[in-house]
């Protein structure tokens, strides 16, 4: 079986003299968040007898109550990639700002330390996403500025998916998968503790039954999206000619790892709540990766109407309404908002 470390040596033996630096530096970055992954897996195995469940009894900077392991995962990842000599600085969603760590680094690394942390103490999904990023302005210390790139820049993106196992999925960009690989999945050993490779080059199909949506906040949809769910409950009897299965984990590293292993389209609209926003989920922490991963294994990804990644950030926290997954159903959803 392949290990991570396998895998990776193979990657650098097969990268071009241009960016194997660049990409060494990615792949060290990477095992320094698998190696917290696995902290995490422990904490989350042991559950109530570690006391990691509950609140922490503060707010976040997005004004959302903490889960005690919200915060445990958070000092884990800030610890270990502050300390990596690769890193320049790190963002987390947990923080207000970026945090500087080596100004001879050459990499930017975003995280979401636990998303789907509501799924804790009921024992369901959880993950850690994570997104990496080029530093523009080495030798000098990062500001929350230097993280506002597009998408299109991310030079690596992947989560840890907390689950009956641990998994982790990743890829690099384009530019840095010399062997063409795609989206790869490991799967954690827990004999070894070692990352096993289960499978590579993950394919969307365009086309799919399932979706993810949480359908109790229809009212506050705008219609072109109440429009496009109705189509699919309307099954073999509407436009659409069959029937749709919902399935919602909610934690979106959960409902994105079903599509990558068997398809579907997952969905986080704009809606009415607070017009202030425009969606709940982060564009820099969440739907930027995310939108990686997706697009590197044949799928889409927009705000219902404009390509996710081509979005020009403005806040380190900026909100963004999410709409991925299988090609067809996404372009069915712009259709619709374009109309």
């Amino acid at each position: 079986m392949t290990t991570l470390n396998d895998y990776f040596q193979s990657h650098l033996n097969t990268a071009s003299t241009d960016n194997h630096s660049q990409k060494s530096a990615v792949i060290d970055v990477i095992n320094t968040i698998t190696t917290v992954g696995k902290e995490i897996t422990e904490l989350l195995r042991k559950g109530a007898l570690a006391d990691i469940h509950g609140e922490a009894g503060a707010e976040n900077v997005q004004g959302e109550q903490q889960k005690k392991l919200d915060v445990i995962a958070n000092d884990l990842l800030l610890n270990a990639l502050t300390t990596n000599k690769h890193c320049a600085g790190v963002a987390s969603e947990e923080l207000d700002d970026a945090t500087a760590a080596n100004e001879a680094g050459e990499l930017l690394v975003l995280f979401d330390p636990l998303d789907g942390s509501s799924n804790i103490d009921i024992n369901m999904p959880t993950g850690t996403i994570f997104s990496i990023l080029p530093y523009n302005n080495k030798g000098q210390t990062v500001q929350n500025s230097d993280f506002l790139q597009k998408g299109t820049e991310q030079l690596a993106a992947g989560y840890l998916l907390y689950g009956s196992s641990a998994m982790l999925a990743f890829t690099f960009s384009d530019a840095l998968d010399s062997d063409n690989d795609g989206v790869v999945m490991f799967s954690l050993n827990p004999t070894s503790g070692e990352f096993e490779l289960v499978k590579k080059n993950i394919a969307i199909d365009e086309d799919t039954k399932e979706y993810a949506i949480n359908a109790s906040n229809y009212r506050h949809w705008l219609p072109p999206m109440q429009q496009y769910i109705d189509e699919l409950l309307a099954g073999t009897t509407g436009s659409r000619g069959k029937n749709f299965n919902t399935r919602w984990v909610a934690a979106m590293v959960g409902d994105v790892h079903r599509i990558l292993c068997r398809g579907g389209i997952f969905i986080y609209p704009k809606d009415t709540k607070d017009p202030s926003k425009a969606g709940k989920l982060r564009l820099m922490y969440e739907a930027n990766p995310m939108s990686l991963l997706i697009e590197r294994a044949g799928g889409a990804s927009t705000d219902a109407v404009n390509r996710i990644m081509d979005y020009e950030p403005t806040d380190i926290h900026q909100r963004v309404a999410v709409v991925l997954g299988a090609k067809n159903e996404v372009l069915q959803v712009q259709q619709l908002h374009k109309q």
